[in-house]
C-alpha cells in the first residue's frame, strides 16, 4: 500500500467551515498572539492583489503552512502557525462571516474568552489585547484597502483561494521535542520543501525516491559545482566534465540516502538545510549564483514542459512567489516527476558550467570576476575548475556576452535569458570531440540572442509599454516557436529615434538592456579589430576604431580591462538636469540617449550635478577618489574623451553641447545597429 506524506493542502473554508467541524487548540507553551498592524495590512493587501490580479492560471494564493498533531476527535493540538491561524479568525470575524470550527487557547482564560466572544469585547471580565487590537487592525485595513465594490469577490476569495499547506504529524511523536526544533529553527518550511516532498509522494519505488531524493540535495545548494555535490563518474564522467546519462532510471541511487520519516527526523537530520554530504574530499569551490533554488526550479519546469502540447511559455511565470501555482498536482505524474528530476540535475550541471557566475570578491578594476569555468577532476586527483574554452578569444567573448545579459536582468525572478540559454544547451551534443566549435557556436547563439532581444523585443513599440519597458510574454513571443529558440530578425527595419527620441521631445524611457547591449557591441569592436594586436597610435587600423567612436584616441588599456561590473545600475545624464534652461539644454536634448551614460550608484550619488568639464577631472584625472568601476562604462568613456576633446578649441561652458550628444548618438546607433 502506497504511504502518503503527512500533508494536505487546505483552504480558509476547509479550516474554519470545512465539512467536519474542528477545534483548533494553541497549548501553553505557545507564546500569546503578537501581530501588529503593519503585518495584518499586509496580509490583507497581498490577498487583496491577489484577487485583482485575477490569475485564472491558479486561482490559488499561499499564505504558508501549519503544522499541528492530532488528538483525535476533531482537535488539532497547533504546534506551528498559530499566529496566522489567528488573524484568519480575526479577519473573517471583522469580515462578519461566522466559523463553525473552534480556535481555543489551552489554559489561557483571557485569551479564550477574547476569541470566542470577539467582536464583543464588553462582554469579556478580561481581555485579551494583543487580540482586541488585531481585531481593530483587521477592520481598519479592511476598510483602507478593499473596496465596497471588491468586498463579496474579497470575502470569496479569501474563502476559498487563499491556501495553506497543512502538516499532521506523527501520533507516536514527543511533542515537547518537535516543537523545540521548530521553534528554534525560526523559520517555516519553504516552499520548494512543498515540492519537493509533493514529488517524492509521486514515486511508486524507494529506488526512485532514493535517486531523486540524492539529486535534489545536490542541486540545492546553489553556490558550489553540482559535480561536487553529486560525486558520481556513472553521470559526469571520469574527469567529472561531462553530463553522461540519458534518463532518470539511468542515474544511481543510494538506498541510505532517502526513507520514508516523520516531518521530526526529517528536521533531526537537517534535510531541510540542503546539505549533501560528498565523497568529494577537495575543498569546495565556492561562488555566487547568479539564481536561488527555488527560481532555478521555475525554469527546470518551464523547459519540462516545454514538450507539453498545448503548453504556453508566454503564459508561465517565472517567479517564485508563484512556485507552488506553477507546480501545481495534476502536472505531477510519476512520468512527470522523472522528467523533471533529470532535467534538474543537467540544468544545474549546465548552469554551473555553461553560464558565468561571479566570483566570491568585490568588484575592481584589475580582475573580470565573472567566471565561466567547467569543474573538472583527474582520476584519482583534486578537482579544480578550468575555463571552459582554451580559446582565449572564444572565453572573452562567451564571459561578456553572459555578462552582459546577467547584468541587464539581475533579478533572480523572470531570468528569460537563462532559461533560452539552457533551452539551447539541452539540445546539443557537448561531448569533447569538435568542443572549440561547440563553444564558438555557442557564442554565435548568443550573440544573436542579444541581437533578437535588442531588435525585435526592444525596437519593437508593440513589445513596450509607455515607459518602454518589454510587455510580459514579449520576450517568449518573440523568441520561441515550435522548434526552441528562434534566432531569426523580424524587425530588419528598426526605427529606433521614432521610439527613444532624437532630444526634439522628451523620450518615454531607456531601458537599461539598450546601454549594456551597445557596451558589449564597442567592446566586440575592439576584439574583432585590435584584440592581442600591438597597435601603435599611428596605426591606420586603431585610427579607424576611434574615428567611429567620434573621439580621439584614449588607448585601448579601458578596453583590455573592460567587463560588466555589477554596480552599473543608474543612469546618469552627463549634461546634468540641474542645468536646464533656456540659455543651455531643453528637457527633451538632455533625456536623448546621447547624453545619457550608465554609471555605478557611487558615483552617480557624488557627481550627477557636475558640469560635464567638471566630471572630466573628477573622473579622468582622479580616478583612485572613486572606485574607477563605477564609470568604467565605454559609450561613458566615448563621452567623457569627446569632451575633453572639445576643450581644446572652445570657451569654458561649450564643451558638450546639443550638436556633440546629436553627433555621439548617430554614432553609437551606428555601431549599434550594424549587423
Amino acid at each position: 500500500m502506497k504511504e502518503h506524506l503527512p500533508l494536505k493542502e487546505v483552504s480558509v473554508r476547509d479550516l474554519y467551515n470545512g465539512s467536519q467541524r474542528s477545534t483548533y487548540e494553541i497549548p501553553i507553551y505557545q507564546r500569546n498572539y503578537a501581530w501588529e498592524r503593519d503585518e495584518i495590512a499586509t496580509l490583507i493587501q497581498d490577498v487583496y492583489d491577489a484577487l485583482l490580479a485575477n490569475d485564472t492560471r491558479c486561482g490559488r494564493y499561499y499564505i504558508g503552512t501549519l503544522v499541528s498533531y492530532h488528538r483525535g476527535e476533531g482537535v488539532y493540538e497547533i504546534i506551528d502557525g498559530q499566529q496566522r491561524l489567528t488573524t484568519i479568525k480575526i479577519i473573517l470575524t471583522a469580515l462578519e462571516i461566522p466559523t463553525a470550527s473552534r480556535l481555543t487557547y489551552r489554559a489561557r482564560r483571557k485569551s479564550n474568552q477574547t476569541i470566542q466572544r470577539m467582536p464583543n469585547f464588553a462582554e469579556v471580565d478580561e481581555v485579551d489585547e494583543g487580540i482586541e487590537r488585531g481585531y481593530k487592525y483587521a477592520k481598519s485595513a479592511l476598510c483602507e484597502i478593499v473596496s465596497q465594490e471588491k468586498l463579496d469577490a474579497f470575502k470569496r476569495f479569501l474563502q476559498d483561494n487563499v491556501h495553506l499547506i497543512h502538516y499532521t504529524v506523527p501520533k507516536d511523536i514527543d511533542l515537547n521535542h518537535y516543537f523545540e526544533i521548530m521553534n528554534s529553527r525560526g523559520e517555516q518550511l519553504e516552499k520548494h520543501e512543498i515540492v519537493k516532498a509533493r514529488m517524492l509522494n509521486r514515486l511508486t519505488t524507494e529506488d526512485a525516491r532514493s535517486r531523486f531524493h540524492l539529486l535534489w540535495e545536490s542541486c540545492s545548494e546553489m553556490s558550489v559545482y553540482v559535480q561536487q555535490k553529486y560525486n558520481d563518474t556513472t553521470v559526469f564522467g571520469k574527469n567529472h566534465c561531462h553530463f553522461a546519462v540519458s534518463k532518470f532510471d539511468d542515474l544511481p541511487s543510494d538506498s541510505t540516502s532517502y526513507q520514508r520519516k516523520t516531518i521530526q527526523e526529517i528536521i533531526d537530520e537537517g534535510l531541510f538545510e540542503n546539505v549533501v554530504a560528498s565523497a568529494d574530499t577537495d575543498k569546495p569551490d565556492s561562488f555566487q549564483p547568479i539564481i536561488d533554488f527555488p527560481n532555478f526550479l521555475l525554469i527546470v519546469l518551464k523547459l519540462t514542459r516545454m514538450q507539453e502540447e498545448g503548453f504556453k511559455p508566454a503564459d508561465f511565470n517565472l517567479d517564485d512567489k508563484e512556485l507552488l501555482c506553477e507546480f501545481r498536482d495534476e502536472l505531477l505524474t510519476e512520468k512527470f516527476v522523472k522528467q523533471f528530476g533529470y532535467n534538474l540535475l543537467k540544468a544545474r550541471y549546465l548552469l554551473d558550467n555553461f553560464v558565468v557566475h561571479h566570483a566570491n570578491e568585490d568588484d575592481n578594476l584589475e580582475s573580470n570576476p565573472w567566471k565561466l569555468q567547467r569543474w573538472q577532476k583527474e582520476p584519482g586527483g583534486k578537482g579544480y575548475p578550468k575555463n571552459l574554452s582554451e580559446n582565449d578569444s572564444v572565453q572573452q567573448q562567451l564571459v561578456q556576452v553572459l555578462s552582459m545579459f546577467e547584468v541587464s536582468f539581475t533579478a533572480r525572478q523572470r531570468k528569460n535569458y537563462l532559461f533560452y540559454c539552457l533551452l539551447y544547451l539541452m539540445a546539443r551534443n557537448l561531448s569533447t570531440e569538435n568542443f572549440d566549435q561547440v563553444l564558438q557556436e555557442y557564442g554565435k547563439f548568443l550573440e544573436s540572442l542579444a541581437e533578437k532581444y535588442f531588435r525585435d523585443v526592444y525596437l519593437c513599440k508593440d513589445n513596450l509599454n509607455r515607459i518602454n519597458t518589454p510587455l510580459p510574454g514579449s520576450f517568449d513571443n518573440m523568441v520561441l516557436d515550435d522548434s526552441g529558440v528562434n534566432r531569426d530578425l523580424q524587425n530588419h527595419a528598426p526605427d529606433f529615434v521614432s521610439i527613444y527620441g532624437d532630444g526634439t521631445e522628451r523620450s518615454k524611457g531607456i531601458p537599461l538592456f539598450v546601454f549594456n547591449y551597445l557596451d558589449y557591441k564597442l567592446w566586440k569592436c575592439y576584439a574583432t579589430n585590435l584584440y592581442g594586436q600591438d597597435r601603435k597610435a599611428d596605426d591606420s587600423k586603431r585610427i579607424e576604431f576611434f574615428s567611429a567612436l567620434g573621439c580621439s584616441d584614449f588607448g585601448l588599456k579601458i578596453f583590455q580591462q573592460f567587463y560588466f561590473s555589477r554596480t552599473r545600475r543608474s543612469l546618469e545624464h552627463f549634461f546634468p538636469q540641474a542645468n536646464v534652461g533656456p540659455d543651455t539644454l531643453s528637457e527633451p536634448q538632455i533625456n536623448c540617449f546621447g547624453n545619457y551614460a550608465m554609471i555605478g550608484s557611487e558615483a552617480n550619488s557624488l557627481g550627477s550635478n557636475w558640469q560635464p568639464k567638471d566630471k572630466l577631472g573628477y573622473y579622468l584625472d582622479n580616478p583612485r577618489k572613486i572606485n574607477p568601476v563605477s564609470v568604467a562604462s565605454l559609450k561613458f568613456r566615448v563621452m567623457m574623451q569627446m569632451c575633453r576633446d572639445n576643450q581644446m578649441n572652445r570657451e569654458a561652458g561649450k564643451e558638450w553641447t546639443f550638436e556633440d550628444i546629436k553627433l555621439h548618438q548617430e554614432k553609437m546607433l551606428a555601431i549599434l545597429l550594424a549587423e
